[in-house]
């Protein structure tokens, strides 16, 4: 299923623009999923701007004095855009590979602009989430459907790929032809055959990262990508950043503003990311979240007409769980001849939980998995790999994910810690735990692993930050947006009360105006506002 396929597809609340928005958001926010193996991958404040944005005043090229002597070049250099896609301009902006030694070589990131349709404040620059997802993809394919009439009316869209992904010195691992075919492969890590294997593949993918990638893959980390994000910035003339942020790109946004507290303007973070977990805590709370999701995903389709689950949540469950039982002991055969695995057809599952306006193709691919068809379920695990509907993938999210959070993150690879971390999840997830689990090999065959020391967002900028949680986001809970408003600091936290990943673009006017006030006329939304 091609992602245009799955966007237009759905019978979920909303009607035209809203319905295509939402769907947009979906395909595009690549939301935070868990480092799991075989998972393929609303009384204001006002800023002191009077109403008018100071936080993007373009100066003619780069921002050269603010910058280290050792980074003087990459902010001083001149954008030069030229005209591309969709009445877009697209430009690149150089940037060191290594921030300890800037003068050993550099790599170029790739920008896209959307000018403003009105009288522009300045650059707003956009991260869909990930670790992996194409802002430049973002801007391009789906700002008309998610951004407000008001937003693009007030600023130029920014999309850019961070270091890592997709244009800008991309993590490369396998062909297609590999990766599909590694994809219909499934061994079971609580086996001492089945975690010899599955590391012994691991090993094969990273060591085949690490030759085709070369030197930048010790080098994609989150923070080098924030002191790119800085680096754009300055080259775009820009004061101050403007910044919207999804899942993966609030911890992006939460890691500039630590590093650069006086260069933040105005700064937006949906679907936000704790900072302070390590992956197991992350992969624990994610699991308990997506379980829950999955419950209220079956409470709504038993609420309506065409479920094949019946009899209550808890036996609509269980049949969910059988049928994965069935799939991981004799996995089927989708309608092109592709092995249908238990951990494709996890995938297939989780993928529209992202957003409740999917939950009508989950019901329908459920509703013909119980009568013997894979096929629709195998679509929605192509469309979470980015695999269109002609075999080609579409991206290197996978690929960058792993690579990214493999910086970002140290993991316990030790086959007893593992277990006891199975344990956890299935306990907290009885459906989806075990599929969550033994994460703890995807490193495995790395060189450089564990950069990051875990710790705590810290914000001592003037300008207030909007955080928005979701109360029934699967993928980055809920409670981690009340952490992160509370390590920033000077922020507001805004509540959607609503299913799914995220919140901007698909939750409602309560939050849209909410943000665009926030961004356009500088009003603050109240700490601990609510929508619904």
């Amino acid at each position: 299923m091609t992602r245009n396929a799955h966007a237009g597809a759905g019978n979920g609340p909303g009607t035209g623009r809203t319905r295509r928005r939402t769907a947009r958001l979906l395909a595009v926010v690549a939301g935070l999923c868990a480092l799991a193996l075989g998972l393929s991958g609303c009384v204001t404040v006002t800023l002191p701007s009077g109403g008018s944005s100071p936080n993007s005043q373009n100066q003619p090229g780069g921002l050269s004095s603010e910058a280290p002597a050792a980074l003087k070049d990459y902010y001083g250099q001149s954008v030069k855009w030229s005209s591309c896609e969709h009445g877009a301009s697209c430009a690149s902006v150089r940037v060191p590979t290594d921030y300890a030694n800037p003068g050993g070589g550099s790599i170029e990131l790739a920008l896209i602009k959307i000018p403003a349709t009105g009288r522009s404040k300045g650059s707003l620059f956009i991260n869909p989430g990930g670790p992996g997802g194409s802002g430049y993809d973002f801007v391009n394919e789906s700002a008309q459907w998610i951004l407000s009439d008001t937003m693009r009316s007030n600023y130029d869209l920014i999309g850019f790929d961070p270091r890592g992904v997709k244009r800008s010195a991309p993590v490369s691992c396998l062909t297609d032809q590999q990766r599909d075919a590694q994809r219909a492969e499934y061994f079971d890590p609580s086996t001492a055959d089945g975690l010899a294997k599955s590391i012994q593949e691991q090993r094969d993918t990273n060591e085949a990262c690490q030759q085709k990638t070369g030197p930048v893959l010790a080098h994609v980390d989150t923070e080098s990508a924030a002191r790119d994000l800085d680096i754009m910035r300055a080259a775009l003339g820009n004061t101050k950043l403007d910044y919207l942020g999804y899942s993966y790109g609030t911890f992006l946004g939460s890691t500039y503003a630590t590093l650069f507290p006086d260069r933040v303007g105005r700064m937006v973070l949906d679907g936000a990311l704790d900072a302070t977990l390590t992956q197991s805590q992350l992969t624990i709370g994610q699991a308990k979240a997506f379980e829950r999701s999955l419950r209220v995903f079956v409470e709504w389709c038993q609420r309506n007409s065409g479920c094949p689950l019946s009899d209550g949540v808890d036996a609509g469950i269980s049949r969910i769980q059988r049928l994965m039982d069935s799939y991981a002991e004799n996995p089927p055969q989708a309608n092109d001849g592709r092995v249908v695995t238990v951990a494709s057809f996890v995938s297939g599952l989780i993928v529209p939980l992202y957003s409740s306006s999917s939950w009508p193709n989950l019901r329908q691919a459920l509703a013909s998995a119980l009568v013997g068809d894979p096929s629709p379920m195998m679509q929605l695990a192509d469309f979470g790999a980015d695999r269109d509907s002609q075999g080609k993938y579409t991206s290197n999210s996978t690929f960058a994910f792993n690579a990214i959070n493999c910086l970002d993150y140290s993991v316990d690879s030790n086959p007893e810690a593992m277990k006891k971390e199975a344990t956890e999840l299935e306990k907290v997830s009885p459906t989806l735990g075990k599929y969550m689990a033994y994460g703890g090999i995807a490193c495995e065959g790395l060189k450089t692993t564990g950069i990051r020391k875990v710790a705590p967002a810290s914000y001592s900028g003037k300008a207030p930050i909007v955080v928005i949680g979701t109360t029934g986001d699967p993928a980055t809970p809920y409670e981690w947006a009340g952490n992160l408003r509370k390590q920033l600091g000077n922020a507001s936290l805004l509540t959607w009360e609503g299913e799914g990943h995220t919140a901007y673009g698909r939750a409602g006017d309560c939050i849209t105006n909410a943000v665009d006030d926030y961004f356009v006329k500088g009003t603050v939304p109240d700490d601990g506002m609510r929508c619904s």
